[in-house]
């Protein structure tokens, strides 16, 4: 095998490859760094669960002070390469500007995961303690790290919110696109297979367990057969909604109405008003004795 002849061809169709051009970029964000503001971040919004070293009450800003500092360094790298390569022509002023408002935000961020972390005590009898939440539920974690990206996204800060979801959806399996809206005290149980699309919205003191899926039920095109961006194709869900495993909301005109409960199994692609549980036929049960 010659290599050489393979490297100099493979490296003669990427440079000729317009889709690859960006390859050559050194600014370019990375999943690597992306990753390692998943991980400050976590420092920062859980500081003592998520940190190395010994620090009190009275040295805590001086910590969060040095962790805000890291983080800010590899958020402003980041930001400034998405606006360079996907911010149509925004200049390092701006990308200034996006970091400095999303530090800004980071105890807004902080507030609204500290109810995440209340609705998940409060909402799984298995969990003995507070910091058992903190330290090991993966909904937290997906949270945390959307309620971050969608921060970005809202700002519009491009491509970096979604390397970091991403993250989350690899160390945990949810899948919640960055443009998500969601409300407050949010409860994702088990959280395995939870995927929530781009458009979904939900509202507050919601609960959704492993399995559900917020989709879209198709995809719409327009008159060249080009997919239709920017609609509104996923579900909406009101205040204290609860989705059991399983289940399948479609629809970007589906709306949930408030304290509704969606029952495990269920495909649903219509709307349901407030104060409703909708459940599936019940399964044919059959017991046959066991010879063995």
């Amino acid at each position: 095998m010659d290599l050489e002849r393979l490297a100099e061809q493979m490296a003669a169709a990427t440079a000729s490859d317009a889709r690859m051009v960006r390859a050559f970029a050194d600014d370019l964000p990375d999943a690597h760094t992306a990753q390692r503001l998943t991980e400050r971040l976590r420092r920062i919004l859980f500081p003592r669960l998520h940190s190395d070293g010994e620090f009190n009450h009275c040295s805590l800003a001086t910590r969060l002070e040095r962790e805000l500092n890291d983080f800010h360094a590899d958020l402003l790298h980041q930001v400034k390469g998405a606006y360079t390569h996907w911010g149509e022509g925004k200049v390092a002023t701006e990308a200034d500007n996006a970091a400095s408002a999303l530090m800004e935000l980071l105890p807004l961020i902080r507030d609204r995961l500290s109810l995440d972390v209340q609705a998940a005590y409060d909402g799984d009898p298995a969990a003995q303690h507070i910091d058992e939440i903190m330290l090991c539920y993966p909904g937290i974690r997906a949270l945390m790290t959307h309620r971050f990206a969608h921060a970005m996204r809202s700002i519009g800060v491009p491509l970096l919110p979604r390397i970091m979801q991403e993250h989350a959806h690899r160390d945990t399996g949810i899948d919640i696109h960055p443009a998500a809206t969601i409300g407050e005290s949010f409860f994702i149980d088990h959280g395995t297979g939870v995927v929530i699309g781009e458009t979904t919205s939900i509202g507050n003191h919601c609960k959704v367990y492993q399995g559900v899926t917020l989709g879209a039920k198709s995809f719409e095109r327009d008159a060249e057969g080009s997919l239709r961006r920017g609609t509104k194709r996923h579900p909406t869900l009101g205040n204290r909604v609860t989705v059991y495993a399983g289940a399948t909301v479609l629809g970007g005109d589906t709306i949930i109405g408030d304290n509704c409960i969606i029952a495990s199994g269920v495909f649903l692609a219509r709307s349901v008003p407030a104060g409703h549980l909708v459940a599936g036929p019940r399964p044919d049960i059959r017991m046959i004795a066991n010879s063995v």
